[in-house]
């Protein structure tokens, strides 16, 4: 037979592409495809559109499409290992995955890009609706949330509406605006399955059938049943009858303007009635907005109160919506549902809503802290949880403005942006405490230091890994690391800890055995003495052996810690990169238009900018944590290890989960791995470095219940990582003993210094 050449070649071409993306599940970010011979090809973090590329949890990585000889021998090819192709969709949000693999990277869940409206999914274009679409009712709208919204907004909106139609009808003039005002009162204690219209501009725009429409099939070959056989590249053709049919269209009349604004009753309305009613509206506003997943009822007032409360009386039409299937209109407002689960979803400007809900609580704290020194309206511990609390929505910023830099930069700028703002927010707080102390000559501030110092680390090694594997374990049984890689984290872990709690095992073995006191039953020299508080000391009876065996002890070890990190880098980026080899594909997905959400110089505005309120936020905790110190019934240990420690931590542990649920535990356990090594490596010599020049009295020398709770956590958490896999047992372990040892810490007494 006479094949056409081009077609031919259209028909190859059409089958390599199906081949190349056969084996792609629809996941936003993770997919699991099948292996690939040991001797494919190695890339390092490239992205390729319209390729299927892949990273192996094992630490190998391999092209589908293409194969060459390993650079890496045979033995770098594990037997057993699984493979994960990981898509990106545009370049920038390839770099931005790339960092997530790359050791020392700060780990960001969140896009940086923004993709349009149209090319999301049902539920993402439901979240960005702005309430004007009336849409084929297909559901009850008789709903739980609904209900809610009855008994939180419903009932008393319409009250107040009731209110000033009552006033509005008394003033006669204002008959109109009265009887909107009961409209209104109608609509909002059920606003659902309603639509609100202008009267002169409803135009309801229906869906109409082509009529006789039948499918033409191209003459071809026909198999033995009869039934013609269409080729791969040829498609179905609608054709109608040539009877044509005329549709006809409604004549739009020219919009004349609105002459109520000229009358009494409007003036009237903006008296009496108006004002009310934009307080009410902006109290629902606010109160919905900062509910999050009562965003749709803040759009809903926000519509009224700026179109439809301005609208002529007469204008403003209210009627019930039936369940009507494929017909579509415009409408003023139409809400369906006041409730909605996937807002937590929603972002402005890619900035999530919680974070942008909680920014006026940092201007709020700052504005309190600082004009209220004498604590006159709010008390210090009022003022330390908002300061505490302001924290969290700071690191979300900086975490961003990080990421949005780093995939948008070459790799040299990305390392030096990690390396200046990833430890930013534990820097303020510990610098800024240890000033307080100074200046209050005292050393509680330098052992709650120490103390979140330690929370942090215990956090990072048992807490996150172990609830992003309860949460991803139950949703997906069991998960698989990389090994390889958790093996180097591991490693960096043993490093650190030995590094710095050194000088407290030499304080141990060559320190002074202090008591605080010591009694005996005198003239009876056969029973021992009985000692209280005693602990090893290098201070008080030999200060000598401080300035000549622990201070040159402790500088060394911060030029060996930093120094160890940056072998790390070099190892683990450079010369084995294969161990975090990742590969981005587009997954074959069209490249549409997409929208950086914070250009490069505009994240380091909000970096400098987020990291200047950081500071201010740290100053005003340790200023109005002292009531704590002092008064407080509960170990100020515990204080430091969960709360100073863990709560600047809170938006790395949801990235972790989200992580866990994607089932990427890979990236989860990263997150933990990352924060501990650089808390031992970049933060602890900084604070040595800022001490060198600046003397604040720290010394690296940590308590006996930091030292043991350390120790006891690396070697547990090494012991389970050995295998690469993970499950919810495996996870509900390493948060039973870090709940443990916050019971240890909570019942321990507070330190000699507090």
């Amino acid at each position: 037979n006479n094949v056409d050449p081009e077609q031919y070649h259209r028909f190859l071409r059409q089958q390599s592409q199906t081949d190349r993306f056969s084996f792609s599940p629809p996941h936003p970010d993770l997919n699991v495809a099948e292996m690939s011979p040991p001797n494919a090809s190695h890339h390092f973090c490239h992205y390729t559109p319209k390729c299927f590329l892949a990273v192996h949890r094992g630490g190998q990585c391999s092209t589908s499409a293409r194969s060459s000889p390993s650079q890496y021998g045979e033995e770098g090819w594990p037997d057993g290992t699984t493979k994960t192709t990981i898509r990106a969709e545009n370049e920038v949000e390839a770099t931005r995955v790339a960092n997530n693999y790359k050791f020392g990277f700060r780990k960001w869940k969140g896009n940086v890009t923004e993709k349009p409206i149209a090319d999301r999914s049902d539920i993402v274009k439901e979240l960005y609706c702005d309430l004007s679409i009336v849409k084929p009712q297909t559901s009850s709208v008789v709903t739980f949330g609904n209900i809610v919204y009855v008994f939180l907004f419903g009932w008393w909106i319409s009250l107040i509406y009731l209110f000033v139609c009552s006033v509005m009808f008394l003033t006669l003039c204002g008959i109109p605006y009265g009887k909107l005002c009961w409209k209104m009162t109608c609509y909002f204690i059920w606003p659902f399955g309603k639509s609100v219209e202008k009267a002169s501009e409803v135009v309801r725009k229906c869906g109409t059938r082509l009529p006789n429409c039948e499918v033409i099939t191209e003459e071809g070959d026909t198999e033995d049943s009869g039934e013609p056989i269409r080729h791969k590249d040829s498609n179905p053709l609608l054709a109608s009858s040539p009877i044509p049919i005329e549709i006809p269209v409604p004549q739009l009349q020219a919009k004349k303007p609105s002459s109520h604004w000229f009358r009494l009753s409007t003036y009237l309305w903006m008296v009496l009635g108006f004002p009310v009613l934009v307080a009410l509206h902006t109290l629902v506003c606010m109160v919905s907005w900062l509910l999050v997943f009562t965003i749709p009822v803040a759009k809903m007032n926000a519509r009224t109160l700026s179109t439809i409360l301005l609208m002529a009386p007469e204008e403003v039409q209210i009627r019930k919506l039936e369940k009507i299937h494929g017909c579509e209109s415009k409408a003023v407002l139409c809400c369906y549902y006041a409730f909605n689960v996937y807002y937590y979803k929603y972002t402005v400007q890619g900035i999530n809503i919680f974070a942008l809900n909680l920014l006026p609580l940092v201007f709020i704290t700052l504005l309190t802290g600082y004009t209220d020194r004498e604590n006159h309206y709010l008390s210090a511990e009022a003022k330390f949880a908002a300061a505490i609390s302001s924290i969290i929505p700071l690191s979300y910023y900086i975490g961003m403005g990080i990421a949005s830099i780093s995939a948008q930069s070459n790799f040299a700028v990305g390392v030096v942006v990690n390396a200046t703002f990833g430890s930013i927010t534990e820097m303020t707080f510990y610098i800024t405490a240890l000033l307080q102390g100074h200046r209050a000559a005292t050393k509680c501030y330098e052992e709650i230091v120490k103390a979140a110092l330690t929370g942090t680390l215990l956090g990072c090694i048992l807490f996150i890994p172990g609830i992003c594997m309860i949460i991803g374990g139950i949703k997906h049984r069991e998960q698989q690391f990389n090994s390889r890689s958790a093996g180097v984290s591991s490693a960096l872990l043993f490093i650190s800890i030995g590094g710095v709690f050194a000088p407290t095992l030499f304080s141990k073995a060559f320190g002074n055995l202090m008591c605080e006191s010591c009694t005996n039953i005198p003239g009876n020299s056969s029973v021992p003495f009985i000692c209280k508080d005693c602990h090893y000391d290098m201070s008080e009876a030999h200060p000598y052996l401080v300035l000549s065996h622990i201070e040159p002890l402790v500088y060394t070890i911060s030029v060996l810690l930093p120094a160890a990190y940056l072998i790390g880098l070099i190892f683990t980026l450079k010369t084995h990169s294969h161990i975090y080899d990742i590969h981005i594909s587009d997954g074959g997905q069209a490249q549409g238009y997409h929208v950086v959400h914070w250009s490069r110089w505009r994240a380091l505005a909000v970096l400098i900018v987020a990291t200047l309120l950081m500071a201010a936020c740290a100053d005003l905790t340790t200023e109005n944590i002292e009531p704590m110190l002092t008064h407080s019934y509960i170990s100020q240990y515990f204080i430091g290890v969960t709360v100073l420690a863990m709560v600047p931590e809170l938006p790395e542990i949801v990235n972790g989960i989200q992580f866990a649920v994607q089932n990427n535990i890979s990236l989860s356990l990263e997150v933990g791995s990352c924060i501990a090594v650089q808390v031992c490596m970049i933060q602890i010599p900084l604070l040595i470095l800022f001490n060198a020049f600046y003397d604040v009295g720290f010394v690296l020398v940590f308590s006996d219940i930091h030292l043991w709770a350390s120790i006891f956590s690396v070697i547990l958490v090494n012991y389970i990582f050995m295998d690469g896999k993970c499950d919810y047992f495996q996870g509900t372990a390493l948060v039973v003993v870090y709940l443990i040892l916050l019971a240890l810490y909570f019942f321990a007494p507070s330190p000699r210094s507090c």
